[in-house]
């Protein structure tokens, strides 16, 4: 089963979306395994983003992520990287595709509510910087009426 590192970043935060980025996530049918509301220290803000450190904007971020708190989770289920990618939207809100979260909650690429992981590896990168081991997953009854057995 696919794991996949998600957060809602201080201006999702702030603005009272938590509840509305795990309804549209556990609507799609993803499993939650793992959340913690947090203040991200600069240490794991530059860790996180350490691909982006030779970028204009990569002090802008890190001011940004460590501006207040965020709501870290990991999800899971088949496909759920590339499930989240599109429940989350493009990027830039702009290019968003109108129901996405950033579509639907997003005015500029800086302030965009949600991260979710790119990939397999980031999602394991990420998933190890901010959790460290997560549990074993758990079954729900709900899954066989989701997801064809296979």
């Amino acid at each position: 089963m696919e794991r996949s590192f998600v957060m809602v970043k201080p201006d999702g935060v702030q603005r009272g979306l938590i509840g509305e980025v795990i309804s549209r996530l556990e609507r799609r049918g993803l499993k939650l395994v793992a959340a913690k509301l947090m203040r991200v220290s600069r240490e794991l803000a530059e860790e996180h983003y350490a691909q982006l450190k030779d970028k204009p904007f990569f002090p802008s971020l890190i001011e940004f992520i460590t501006s207040g708190p965020v709501m870290a989770m990991v999800w899971e289920g088949p496909n759920a990287i590339s499930i989240i990618r599109k429940t989350m939207g493009a990027t830039n809100p702009a290019n968003a595709e109108p129901g996405t979260i950033r579509a639907d909650f997003a005015c500029d690429v800086s302030y965009n509510v949600v991260h979710g992981s790119d990939g397999p590896e980031s999602a394991e990168r990420e998933i190890r910087l901010w959790f460290g081991e997560v549990e074993p997953s758990y079954s729900r009854s709900v899954d066989r009426w989701i997801f064809p057995e296979g």
